[in-house]
């Protein structure tokens, strides 16, 4: 009894210090690709969160200024937001993908093709990219990244400090901007086939004006848009790849 009374303040930290920590973790793993997807069950992210922390826990030692009970509301707030912000971070280059499979399907007259095949209305262009995209993270160690960058957050963000509106604001508006402008950068090739097909569309129409060009050029376009898929989706996803690790590497870093 002697020996449990003397481990029970022990214990008890560390059951503090657990909490603390899982708290960060579940935010962030309830927005991470693939482990955080809506068609997960939520036991199953349950449980991430949990192998997460566990993680992530040793990594992290605890802080003096973080008191049990003390000020709990405003370091569930703190940790949580924390934790959504780095979620968030990662979330967004999936709907980067998303965006560029969108531009790619107008493009590429393909909007429309199995557009209900995911939880949300998707282009078929779209789907298969993020699906591969997921399929390619996992692979090169979506989640040994992820816990590093919790590890790391608490060198930006410490325990129980709730980040300044000012700076996150700041880096949400560079991340959206890095998104749109990484989305585009992929969608480039169906864009630029678009433009080619629309010219030549153009150029024949007036050159034949009896000739109905949008029977005609209907297939070829769509035609051209699976080629085109077919060959460059390797180096779209590799551009994709080395985006997200650019972000692993620098995640605080303001995009100019």
């Amino acid at each position: 009894m002697e020996v449990l009374q003397e481990l029970l303040p022990f214990i008890s930290a560390q059951l503090w210090h657990s909490f603390v920590v899982f708290l960060r973790v579940s935010a962030m793993v309830s927005l991470l690709p693939a482990f955080g997807e809506r068609t997960v069950p939520v036991r199953i992210k349950l449980a991430i969160a949990l192998a997460f922390t566990l993680i992530v826990l040793p990594a992290v030692p605890p802080t003096a200024n973080v008191q049990p009970f003390e000020n709990l509301f405003w370091l569930v707030a703190s940790e949580t937001l924390a934790g959504l912000m780095l979620g968030l971070g990662i979330r967004i280059f999936i709907l980067a993908l998303q965006t560029a499979g969108m531009i790619a399907a107008q493009s590429t007259s393909l909007s429309q093709l199995l557009g209900g095949a995911a939880v949300e209305p998707l282009a078929a262009v779209g789907y298969i990219l993020v699906v591969g995209a997921l399929a390619l993270a996992v692979m090169t160690g979506l989640h040994i990244k992820a816990a590093q960058l919790v590890i790391f957050s608490y060198e930006v963000i410490p325990m129980g400090v709730l980040a300044g509106a000012a700076d996150v604001s700041r880096w949400g508006v560079a991340q959206v901007s890095r998104a749109f402008s990484l989305a585009f950068t992929l969608a480039a090739p169906f864009v630029l086939i678009s433009i080619i097909y629309n010219l030549a569309l153009g150029a024949t129409n007036k050159a034949m004006p009896q000739l109905m060009v949008a029977f005609v050029g209907a297939p070829v376009i769509t035609a051209a848009g699976l080629l085109v898929l077919c060959f460059a989706s390797p180096l779209i996803l590799t551009v994709w790849m080395q985006s997200v690790d650019a972000f692993f590497a620098r995640p605080f870093e303001i995009v100019r």
